[in-house]
């Protein structure tokens, strides 16, 4: 039997795991899933739970009821992946064989990479919304916060889901209006960034953006350090930004066994080529998702195309046949702007996100870069097409190529 071994039964292993098992014969293919636990995380649900519009409990399911009959599913902590042997080890000792591999692991936040971060100040005054705990943690702070200084604040890129700082400044102006407090509180956004994003078009809106809300940019802020004792973010250039309540977005690191096992750049991130996603020096392995160092964003629509990609890739790289799927780096995302709108932005590796109307022109029914009701609609939607339509594989009505239709480029 030729043997697929899937690390990270997340979005995109799952995808893969569910597609997959419908296209290669089981009479000659075992698949198999590992993943440290049996619970898979709606994460885009993450930014919703400190604004209390979602809850804990909504966004988790069990991991091994998203997946296929037919594959097999492993609770376990890798630790280390030998391409020498083709052989994976958890940290129990179990030892996985390989014909074909795929890194599907993910990202996580380091805060401990931060200076001062983890100390007395944490989850106290400093938070994070980038993992369930965390989200959950910083519901409870604003809960208590009626006035001072709000910062959110992002370490270093890439980060997984680059657009959710803003979202979260945004809906952060939107709750405190809400509540009565935004009067008392002064919201202030610090990025690394020249600006509010990567792409210039898509920069200048989001800048204006919160602009409008007297929200204050704070950019080329490179982080040295939490200093705990003034209660302030501290830049290598000497600029202090102080708070009251920070909300921080910590370094992103691929999965330690990436690292340990030879296979990752230096913050853990698979270098593969970014149109086929193999990993570069491996005939047989394979990263997707956040996993990879594909130069583009680290989200979930990311996952969903370049697995479309993959799947035909992969039937055609098994059977001795040349790649010649390829992966342009499509990725498209809602941002919420609150009050009940949001922004929809498409683009890709070559093409930055552009005015427009998608997915048909003319009609949309979404705006692109454009505050509308629907796009907020379209995102409250999307956690049902996620659980039903993408984790089982089902193919959704959108191409994994991103299309110019409906853009068009400013004056």
């Amino acid at each position: 039997m030729h043997e697929l071994l899937v690390l990270g039964g997340g979005t995109a292993g799952t995808m893969i795991v569910n597609k997959l098992r419908r296209r290669l014969d089981p009479t000659l293919w075992n698949i198999t899933v590992v993943d440290r636990d049996d619970v898979h995380h709606y994460q885009p649900g993450y930014l919703q739970v400190p604004f209390g519009t979602t809850s804990p409990a909504r966004i988790t399911r069990s991991r091994h009821a998203q997946i296929a009959d037919g594959v097999r599913f492993v609770t376990g902590e890798v630790d280390v992946v030998d391409p020498e042997r083709n052989e994976v080890r958890l940290s129990d000792g179990t030892e996985l064989h390989y014909e074909q591999l795929v890194i599907a692991t993910g990202t996580s936040p380091r805060p401990e990479e931060t200076p001062g971060v983890t100390g007395a100040l944490w989850r106290r005054s400093v938070h994070e919304f980038y993992t369930l705990e965390g989200a959950t943690l910083l519901r409870d702070a604003l809960t208590r916060f009626t006035s001072g200084r709000l910062v959110v604040h992002i370490t270093e890129m890439p980060i997984k889901c680059p657009v959710a700082p803003l979202e979260f400044a945004c809906l952060a102006d939107s709750w405190l209006r809400e509540h009565g407090r935004r009067d008392d509180v002064e919201l202030v956004f610090v990025t690394p960034l020249s600006g509010a994003f990567t792409r210039p078009i898509a920069a200048e809106r989001f800048g204006s953006l919160l602009q409008e809300r007297g929200i204050t940019v704070e950019t080329d802020f490179v982080v040295e350090q939490v200093d705990e004792d003034a209660s302030a973010l501290v830049s290598y250039d000497g600029r202090s930004v102080p708070f009251d309540l920070l909300v921080t977005v910590p370094l992103n690191m691929g999965a330690d066994f990436v690292g340990r096992s030879g296979l990752g750049d230096d913050l853990n991130y698979v270098p593969v080529d970014p149109k086929t996603l193999l990993a570069r020096g491996h005939d047989n392995i394979f990263a997707l998702g956040d996993a990879s160092d594909i130069p583009t964003s680290k989200a979930g629509s990311v996952a969903h195309f370049s697995v479309h990609v993959f799947v035909e890739n992969f039937l055609d790289h098994v059977a001795g046949r040349p790649m010649t799927h390829e992966f342009d780096g499509h990725a498209n995302c809602f941002i919420e702007s609150g009050d009940g709108k949001a922004l929809l932005i498409d683009f890709n590796y070559e093409v930055e996100p552009l005015p427009g109307r998608f997915p048909l022109p003319y009609v949309g029914p979404l705006g692109l870069l454009q505050e509308t009701r629907a796009n907020h609609l379209g995102k409250q939607s999307f956690a049902w097409v996620y659980w039903n339509v993408l984790l089982p594989g089902r193919p959704l009505p959108l191409p994994a190529a991103m299309s110019m239709t409906g853009k068009h480029v400013p004056a």
